[in-house]
């Protein structure tokens, strides 16, 4: 089963395979290959990335196949440049690779193979390289998609049973409460849930929270109004995550942090801000709701 992601970083294909893992609390580094002129060391801090001292970027793409039990090229088209590159080192290095192609099949598609490959070949820790965002601006969101769709698929089955049925069911498909905010979004979810979910959520481990995820985001969507124009929520979340990168750094250079990693902060969608709520949700329920046991 794969437990950690490891990428170059650059922008596109490898960062949206860093955001992803860590979205659902995966293990996640790699070698830099490029040094982030927008606050490098804090960019490498955040997303854990190693910037060895090699000026060669193929020695750096050489060292996260080797480090990388497999690895994954995502482009849009036939692979060129790095990708290229990518796709001749693991191939000289008898590494299993494998490409997806978004020209010939769709998103599904590609996490539908995604998923044969981890499986097939016992994947614990996947490289991903892929196209540029500079050279292809849809690629971010398609690799998060095809990822995230592998995730969904990896935990479909492993949904908690002791979430209560009424806290993940959706008898009416409508928004119950406007929240502007992260926090009144967290309080009214701890105050509507029963006591058991609450539990649940606050007992969970950090890598479970894939499992409530999927179980709970519909719930969180639709609540809340994400999913019918609540535009105020949503920038709160995009604020909760800047709050929380510039959290992990020790760096004082706040806005460099930002602006190395705002691609992130700026393509969330409703599905990552559920995540964010979710997260903030989780940890409020810390507080007093460990180790409380509804029979």
């Amino acid at each position: 089963m794969l437990r950690k992601i490891i990428s170059g970083g650059q922008s596109g294909a490898e960062k949206a395979a860093l955001d992803t893992a860590k979205k659902f609390n995966l293990d996640h580094g790699g070698s830099l290959i490029f040094g982030n002129k927008l606050g490098q060391d804090s960019f490498s801090e955040v997303y854990q990335l190693n910037d060895i001292d090699i000026e060669n970027c193929s020695k750096k793409i050489e060292q996260n196949i080797i480090d990388s039990d497999a690895t994954l090229i995502i482009s849009h088209g036939l692979l060129t440049g790095l990708s290229l590159i990518t796709q001749k080192i693991a191939t000289r290095l008898s590494r299993s690779w494998c490409h997806i192609d978004l020209i010939e099949m769709d998103e599904f598609e590609g996490a539908v193979i995604l998923h044969d490959f981890i499986d097939s070949n016992e994947i614990e820790v996947l490289n991903v390289a892929g196209s540029n965002a500079s050279q292809d601006p849809f690629i971010y969101r398609s690799v998060k998609s095809i990822i995230e769709t592998f995730i969904y698929m990896e935990l479909m089955e492993n949904s908690p049973e002791e979430l209560r049925a009424d806290d993940i069911i959706l008898f009416q498909r409508k928004q119950e409460v406007f929240c502007d905010t992260v926090d009144g979004a967290v309080k009214f979810l701890a105050d509507s849930m029963h006591l058991r979910t609450r539990s649940v959520i606050a007992n969970s481990l950090e890598n479970q929270i894939g499992s409530l995820y999927f179980s709970l985001s519909d719930t969180i969507k639709v609540k809340l109004g994400l999913d019918s124009g609540n535009k105020e929520l949503l920038e709160s979340c995009r604020n909760e995550l800047r709050k929380f990168i510039e959290s992990e750094t020790k760096h004082d250079d706040k806005l460099n942090i930002i602006k190395g990693c705002a691609l992130g902060v700026d393509v969330m969608d409703i599905e990552d801000a559920a995540m964010v709520i979710l997260k903030a949700l989780r940890r409020f329920l810390k507080k007093d709701h460990v180790l409380r046991v509804i029979k």
